[in-house]
């Protein structure tokens, strides 16, 4: 009896390497995400014609947006790529698509140099970067939930976010010590440049690990089976509709949190509420170390309770709290961390166990096609849109507006949420 417990325990001891290694393109491609937003409301004048900086700033936000509509067509691409070629094969694609964007845009030449080129560059920058995150998001959670024991995927799971958080926790207190050291001016001129250059290097990085990781076993049982699919999008209506569904209607709230928190708030606090930027970029910073350390302990919460209990307090939490924390978005370091912190540590539930559940979804002839299609067609139309909608509504005077509309999709999460099955320690499909 002894033997046996001691070699279960070895059977299930973490790979470190290998679930950093399969998460760090993640991380990369949120990095860049997320530099993009919150350093916009230094750059925003560099690319569009100075005078209007509201204009600026919308015309900044239209691109990130736009380039989210290129999402799904990566996650079609490099989602059936991963089903057919491989998993590994499609991760190092992603990751160095996503460094060479992130690199392009930190030299790209101003407005004041090249004119209307310099913003369709950007937007070439923008698509490159939105067809990698597209394929890298399914590929890295079909990779993650594949190896992971079914009694453990949540805690593999959790990596996923953790590797993400820190990244953007990297890009959060790298600008609370940009805006520290650099005077506007020069923040303006040549500091926004710094992280997108960063970027670069991390992808470098990023590249190294993931040549050394080994392909899963589900995917070697199954490309002969993967490869003689036909209209494997239109399989996935066909034979899989209740898990389309189920995907959009989880994604729809991710998605939403997501981008509320790490990116919407930051030029709204500062542009709208008149926020000081030191405190956005402290309070975020805050808010997503606490984001980081709560992924592993939700992760193994969810494989000892099961994925649902997280899944009703996330969404019946963020209806209730999400418009009376918009209040608290003013000037003041108090308001700012209760918002950011009470926000990320609720959206820490869901996305601890995001990979295992969108795993758990789909069999694996069609995974990485199936969680890249029909998530990323979600975060294009819910999140690619929340820095402009926010913007535009705040223009307008309406801010509140947004986060009523955020409380309504949790409603409709929690409803969609009814129909899932409890899937801890299941075995994949």
């Amino acid at each position: 009896m002894a033997e046996s417990k001691i070699e279960s325990e070895v059977r299930h001891r973490l790979p470190i390497r290998k679930l950093f290694a399969a998460s760090v393109g993640n991380a990369l491609e949120w990095f860049d995400w997320t530099i993009y937003a919150t350093f916009s409301i230094y750059f925003a004048t560099a690319f569009f014609p100075s005078g209007n900086d509201a204009l600026a700033q919308i015309n900044t936000f239209a691109t990130y947006a736009l380039a989210f509509f290129f999402r799904p067509l990566g996650g079609f691409l490099l989602g059936r790529f991963a089903d057919v070629r491989g998993r590994k094969p499609a991760m190092i694609l992603t990751i160095s698509l996503m460094a060479g964007g992130s690199v392009v845009i930190g030299i790209l030449p101003t407005f004041s140099l090249v004119g209307w080129l310099a913003p369709v560059l950007l937007l070439l920058a923008r698509i490159t970067q939105g067809l990698s995150l597209g394929g890298e998001v399914s590929n890295a959670s079909a990779y993650l939930g594949e190896i992971a024991p079914p009694k453990w995927r949540g805690r593999y799971s959790s990596f996923f976010y953790i590797s993400t958080g820190s990244a953007v926790l990297l890009a959060s207190v790298l600008g609370f010590v940009l805006a520290r050291t650099l005077d506007k001016a020069d923040l303006n001129s040549y500091g926004w440049r710094i992280p997108f250059l960063l970027g670069g290097v991390l992808g470098v990085i990023g590249l190294w690990l993931r040549r050394s990781i080994a392909e899963t076993e589900h995917f070697e049982q199954n490309k002969v089976t993967a490869r003689r699919v036909h209209r494997p999008l239109l399989a996935t209506l066909r034979d899989h509709p209740k898990a389309v569904g189920q995907l959009v209607g989880i994604t729809m709230l991710s998605t939403l949190c997501y981008y509320t928190f790490f990116s919407a708030l930051t030029p709204f606090a500062v542009k709208t509420r008149h926020a000081s930027d030191v405190d956005v970029f402290l309070a975020l910073s805050v808010g997503t170390a606490l984001f980081v350390v709560l992924q592993y302990p939700y992760g193994m919460l969810s494989d000892r309770i099961g994925r649902k209990p997280q899944l009703y307090v996330w969404s019946a939490a963020t209806a209730v709290l999400i418009v009376p924390l918009s209040t608290l978005v003013r000037p003041g370091l108090g308001g700012l961390l209760v918002v950011f912190c009470v926000g990320l540590g609720l959206y820490a539930a869901l996305s601890s166990l995001a990979p295992a559940i969108m795993s758990e979804l789909f069999p694996t002839s069609l995974r990485g096609l199936g969680i890249g299609a029909w998530y990323n067609l979600t975060v294009a139309l819910f999140g690619g849109t929340a820095p402009l909608v926010i913007s535009a509504l705040a223009a307008a005077n309406l801010s509140i507006v947004f986060f009523w509309y955020v409380a309504g999709a949790a409603v409709l999460t929690f409803v969609v949420l009814l129909t899932f099955p409890e899937t801890r320690a299941t075995e994949l499909r």
